[in-house]
């Protein structure tokens, strides 16, 4: 056992100790490159609900608009007056809003929270 046999043990060494840090290394890119696309999974999946739920929100309040002219003009027409029957629908939208702040604030609170929580989680 001589010098050439110290030698060789010791190269054996270092080549896995390279081997093994390579392997480290690729190890942790791998996994921050999972990470990334978990991410972006998690962000492409809330901006589709988001998108959506705007959507189906811009339908409604569409719909809702073009319901609250006609009941205001047929109020209009009933009353004699035109604006008469847009003061009555404003002043039932201004109570409405009212009672659901007054009423509802925490609510609502409470489930657009729980919305977000459970779409970041799911």
């Amino acid at each position: 056992m001589g010098p050439d046999y110290k030698m060789q043990d010791m190269d054996e060494k270092d080549n896995i100790l390279s081997s093994l840090l390579d392997s480290v290394e690729e190890y942790g890119k791998t996994n921050i490159e999972l990470i990334k696309l978990k991410g972006l999974d998690k962000a492409s999946d809330i901006a589709a609900a988001a998108i959506s739920r705007i959507t189906a929100i811009i339908a409604y309040f569409t719909f809702l608009l073009m319901a609250s002219l006609g009941v205001a003009f047929w109020l209009g027409a009933v009353l004699g007056r035109i604006w008469y029957g847009f003061f009555v629908v404003a002043a039932f939208y201004g109570l409405l809003g009212l009672l659901a702040y007054f009423f509802l604030h925490k609510g609502l609170k409470r489930v657009f929270a729980d919305m977000i929580i459970h779409q970041t989680l799911k």
